[in-house]
């Protein structure tokens, strides 16, 4: 699910900072239970000195340890599991209020809880967003899925207090061909970016890699929502944007948790808000956007994802 509350949908995170105020003999901040001379203090201080340059960095808050990072390896295992079903189960007909029944059973029933589920007032386990909603849209009742739709479906976990979040994009029926090179080069974009996220590299070079992508192919990437920090939180830091350069925005660290999940459009790149709900968010010239959503742990030598 997008980072913000539809509300302030254009908050982005702030810098972070690492205060270095420890002991080289006392107990490591990260719950290893090693001293910090021989756990995490000279990679403090090699983000200590990327900070002193200028650049955005992480704070210790938003650094996952080892058993963190198990714990939201689980949550995954259910996200990804209701989106394989529902690779099984969406088709031409199919009711959106279906969807969000679907998840709701199977996500509470192998123990875990729809996160989306009266977030900040969200009234559905799920986003279905139809060919020109950007995000956030509503699996309403009455409302079926048609032959050449495409659709989003953006499930979000919680399991033992841990969180997961990840989206696929669905072609129903006979899509045209423009709508399918649309689908098509999003996922691409994605994994472009994903090849980007390695440690020390910087946010703004995955997003460089996806938005070049998108915009060779003749598509505009949406500006105002974007991926964001994911586990011990919905949402957390960083702000994850896909209109970035290299060498900006945040430092990337093992330990670090997020999304890749770029808002594709094949027309123009601005929005709008439904003003009705509030929350869903559609092309403002009428044409489809897509966006596929991945979920990517920093590690010491290159990345995971976790959930897709």
């Amino acid at each position: 699910m997008a980072f913000t509350s539809i509300k302030d949908i254009k908050a982005k995170a702030a810098a972070g900072s690492i205060n270095i105020k420890i002991g080289r003999n006392d107990v490591c901040w990260c719950g290893s239970g090693n001293k910090y001379k021989n756990c995490h203090e000279d990679f403090d201080k090699r983000i200590k000195r990327s900070q002193m340059m200028g650049h955005i960095v992480p704070g210790h808050d938003i650094i996952k340890n080892a058993e963190q990072i198990e714990k939201i390896k689980e949550s995954c295992v259910i996200n990804i599991a209701v989106l394989d079903e529902l690779e099984k189960e969406v088709k031409e007909g199919m009711e959106l209020a279906k969807i969000d029944k679907i998840v709701y059973d199977m996500t509470t029933d192998m123990g875990g809880i729809p996160a989306p589920l009266n977030y900040e007032g969200y009234p559905y386990s799920v986003c279905t967003s139809v060919n020109e909603q950007v995000c956030h849209g509503f699996p309403h009742k009455g409302v079926y899925l048609k032959d050449g739709d495409i659709v989003n479906i953006d499930c979000s976990t919680i399991l033992n207090g841990y969180f997961s979040d990840s989206s696929r994009m669905f072609c129903i029926g006979n899509v045209s061909p423009e709508k399918k090179k649309l689908v098509d080069v999003t996922k691409e974009a994605v994994y472009k970016g994903l090849s980007e996220v390695k440690p020390w590299g910087y946010l703004g070079d995955m997003g460089q890699a996806v938005h070049d992508h998108c915009f060779a192919n003749g598509y505009t990437v949406v500006r105002e929502i974007g991926g964001h920090g994911v586990g011990l939180e919905f949402h957390e830091e960083p702000w994850v944007g896909y209109n970035s350069r290299r060498g900006e925005e945040m430092l990337m660290v093992p330990g670090m948790i997020f999304t890749i999940e770029p808002m594709v459009n094949m027309g123009k790149v601005d929005i709008y808000i439904d003003k009705d709900n509030e929350w869903e968010v559609y092309t403002e010239d009428g044409k489809p956007s897509a966006q596929w959503e991945i979920m990517v742990l920093v590690t010491e030598n290159g990345h995971e994802v976790l959930c897709y």
